[in-house]
């Protein structure tokens, strides 16, 4: 999974025996980073640094500058796999393992899973790094894992010489083109010297995270050893270079009026249903309590499942192909539902035409209306119209419907219950997966692989608010897993981190 060699004065048999008893998250999780530095290494990294001033920076490198930015913009870990064409810019980030840590990987799509994985799990920018040409092709599986996922990702690729692009040059793929699909509606830019790297990698930070998706830069292998100073594209030095590198979320406030129109549709209906999905996430105290109000069972997205407790007494667990069918039988018998934060991609689970009134909650109004269609629409953050919507809701009197699907949620956990607790050999996955649901910590971090597994684990892996999961939900890729649990563990060292893989994973 992982290659590295071993450090400066550091026997190979001690090195080995060390990763070895570590493990392979251990040693995933330890290359090229602190245990692997030696005090030579840090001094050179300390005496190597450049000082933030107009005078240093004019002598500063486009791979230099590039490094700073990562720093000030508080990236900790890199995954990447080296190469020619981004040579310089790794040897900049070497020189800075006081504050970034490397990740060497065998494969770049490892590597952009684990940017996509961290980013999931962490709600921070996630990066990764390739040489050009296949390198570069090589992260698109990953990339699009974080696109269809609303995981912030910057992507930063080697090029050829510029005076060689488009001349069917080794390694010569096109990849601003390449990656004009994944990037799409994000940001996506092949730089051209450090001057144009000031003025626009702040942008592409930004609009990863606020667009919840993937950024790209490409760097020609030239232009990351050019200096400021010798840029004849710079604006001149009474030009401030570059823009703001902060980034403040936007809190994205519901219209007064679409929370009252909504409350007005839910206390008029007599069988309400909640659908949740990664949206929500955060939100449990909210969820519950309209859930409470309204008599109102809670169908799960799973992209959504720690939104509340899969034990909770509001909690129908999931919906979809591995769903139960007291989530199926929710949305069948609904008359309203309310969607909070999900675009649940199985359409024939939602209520069929005619049958529910529909609220759907979103900050992205692209997503509003994408799947059923809608009532009340509120473009807002789920949390907070949540909060804004319970004051306003009557208490249902009639708490027959979820009673209903409160006896089938109790039907379906007796059966599932036979099964987790059978003897019969071969060992069934099934059993398996319940006692890792009882091995699991309250707040472990769990990674799956998309396949049977996943099914498994949907159904028989109970899990909590406290705990994070990462999977690739709308992708639904193969062999994600072990990179999203590298990354968790890089992410969170002091957590239980816990990978269920399978089916090419």
């Amino acid at each position: 999974m992982m290659v590295a060699q071993a450090p400066a004065g550091v026997a190979v048999r001690e090195f080995l025996g060390r990763t070895l008893r570590g493990g392979a998250l251990l040693a995933a999780a330890t290359v090229l980073g602190n245990e692997l530095r030696s005090p030579e290494n840090l001094a050179e990294s300390q005496t190597n640094n450049l000082l933030h001033n107009p005078s240093t920076e004019a002598r500063q490198t486009t791979a230099d500058l590039l490094t700073e930015k990562l720093v000030e913009w508080g990236v900790s870990v890199v995954f990447w796999l080296p190469g020619d064409k981004i040579a310089h810019i790794l040897d900049a980030i070497r020189r800075r393992q006081d504050k970034i840590r490397f990740v060497l990987v065998r494969h770049e799509e490892g590597a952009a899973f684990m940017a996509s994985g961290y980013s999931k799990l962490t709600g921070k920018l996630g990066v990764c790094v390739s040489t050009a040409g296949p390198g570069a092709v090589h992260l698109l599986n990953g990339l699009y894992d974080a696109k269809f996922d609303g995981a912030p990702v910057l992507a930063i690729t080697g090029a050829p010489p510029r005076a060689l692009l488009g001349n069917r040059f080794t390694q010569g793929v096109d990849t601003i083109s390449l990656y004009d699909d994944v990037t799409n509606g994000v940001y996506n830019k092949l730089i051209t010297g450090p001057a144009h790297l000031l003025s626009v990698v702040d942008v592409a930070r930004r609009a990863a995270l606020a667009r919840r998706g993937v950024a790209h830069l490409s760097f020609p292998v030239d232009v990351q050893t050019k200096s400021l100073a010798d840029d004849d594209e710079s604006l001149g030095i009474d030009v401030q270079h570059g823009t703001a590198s902060g980034w403040v979320p936007q809190i994205e406030f519901p219209s007064p009026d679409a929370v009252r129109a909504a409350a007005d549709l839910l206390n008029a209906g007599r069988r309400t249903a909640l659908l949740v999905g990664q949206g929500a996430l955060g939100s449990t105290v909210e969820v519950e309590a309209i859930a409470a109000r309204r008599a109102a069972p809670v169908v799960k997205a799973f992209l959504g499942k720690t939104v509340i407790a899969d034990i909770s007494p509001y909690s129908t667990g999931d919906i979809g192909e591995f769903g139960t069918t007291a989530s199926s039988a929710a949305m069948r018998g609904c008359d309203t539902l309310l969607i909070a934060g999900s675009t649940m991609p199985w359409l024939h689970y939602y209520p069929k035409p005619g049958q529910a009134r529909i609220v759907q909650i979103d900050r992205d109004p692209t997503s509003v209306g994408l799947r059923v269609a809608v009532d009340v629409p509120i473009i807002g953050d789920v949390r907070r119209t949540l909060s804004e919507l319970l004051p306003l809701l009557e208490t249902q009197i009639d708490r027959s419907f979820f009673a209903q699907i409160q006896t089938k949620m109790s039907e379906w956990n007796q059966a599932l219950r036979r099964i987790e607790t059978s003897t019969k050999l071969p060992l069934q996955p099934q059993v398996v997966a319940r006692e890792v649901s009882e091995l699991l910590a309250p707040d472990a971090l769990v990674a799956l692989d998309c396949g049977s597994n996943t099914f498994f684990a949907a159904r028989h892996i109970y899990m909590v608010p406290t705990q994070k999961l990462a999977v690739a939900g709308n992708l639904s890729t193969m062999a994600c897993g072990l990179p999203f649990v590298i990354a968790a563990q890089l992410a969170y060292p002091d957590r239980q981190c816990v990978a269920f893989v399978g089916d090419g994973g």
